[in-house]
C-alpha cells in the first residue's frame, strides 16, 4: 500500500515537471530577465508567500542573499514572511491581507522586483502587495497553479505552473526558483567578470 502511494506521487510530480517546459519557459525567461535588469540597477529581489510557499519565498531570498553554485557577491533579496513580528503585528492592528502589503509600502522603490508566491493565484495578502507594488513601479511576477487566479491580471509576468495539485504545484515551484537563482547568478557572474576584464584592459593601456 505505501509503495503505490509514493510510487504514485513520484510519477504524478514527473508528469507535471513534464509539461513545464511548454508552459512556462517564456514566463521563467521574462521573469529572469527582470531580475537581472533589476540587479544590474543595484535594485532588489521581494518575495512573499503564505505557508509553503513562504517556505519557497525564504528559501529563493536566502539563494540571492547566500549563494546558489557560484561564488560572487551577495544580491540583495527579501522574504516579507519572514519577520514573525512585524508580520503579527500588521496582522494583528490592520489585518492579515495587510501583511505584505504594508511592508511592500515601507521597503520597496521603483525599479525592484516583487516575487508572490500562491498555488491557487487568489491569497488575499498576496494579492495585496501586488497591487501597493503596482502603484510603487516595481515589476511584479507570480508564481501560481494552472488558473493564475486573481494574480492573473494583476501582475507583470504570471508564471503559472500546469497544475491544480497544491503539492505536485509546490514541487514546481522550488525547481523555478533554482532556474531563475542559477539564470541571475550567472548572468551577475559574467557582468562582472566582463567589468573586471574592461578594468584591467585600461589599467595596461
Amino acid at each position: 500500500m505505501n509503495v503505490d502511494i509514493l510510487r504514485k506521487n513520484v510519477e504524478r510530480s514527473i508528469e507535471v515537471h513534464s509539461r513545464l517546459m511548454d508552459a512556462c519557459l517564456p514566463a521563467m525567461t521574462a521573469a529572469a530577465d527582470a531580475l537581472v535588469a533589476a540587479y544590474a540597477r543595484g535594485r532588489k529581489a521581494i518575495f512573499f508567500g503564505n505557508g509553503g510557499s513562504a517556505a519557497d519565498a525564504q528559501h529563493m531570498a536566502a539563494e540571492m542573499v547566500g549563494r546558489y553554485l557560484k561564488e560572487r557577491a551577495a544580491l540583495p533579496a527579501l522574504a516579507l514572511n519572514a519577520n514573525s513580528s512585524i508580520v503579527t503585528a500588521i496582522g494583528n492592528d490592520y489585518g492579515y491581507e495587510y501583511v505584505f502589503s504594508r511592508q511592500m509600502e515601507a521597503l520597496a522603490a521603483a525599479g525592484d522586483v516583487a516575487i508572490a508566491i500562491s498555488t491557487s493565484g487568489n491569497s488575499q495578502s498576496v494579492i495585496e502587495a501586488v497591487v501597493r507594488a503596482r502603484r510603487l513601479n516595481v515589476y511584479t511576477i507570480a508564481l501560481t497553479g494552472k488558473t493564475g487566479g486573481k494574480l492573473k491580471g494583476l501582475v507583470d509576468t504570471l508564471i503559472a505552473v500546469p497544475s491544480e495539485e497544491t503539492p505536485r504545484i509546490q514541487e514546481c515551484h522550488i525547481l523555478i526558483g533554482h532556474a531563475l537563482c542559477d539564470a541571475v547568478e550567472q548572468a551577475v557572474t559574467e557582468t562582472r567578470a566582463q567589468s573586471a576584464n574592461v578594468e584591467s584592459a585600461e589599467l595596461v593601456r
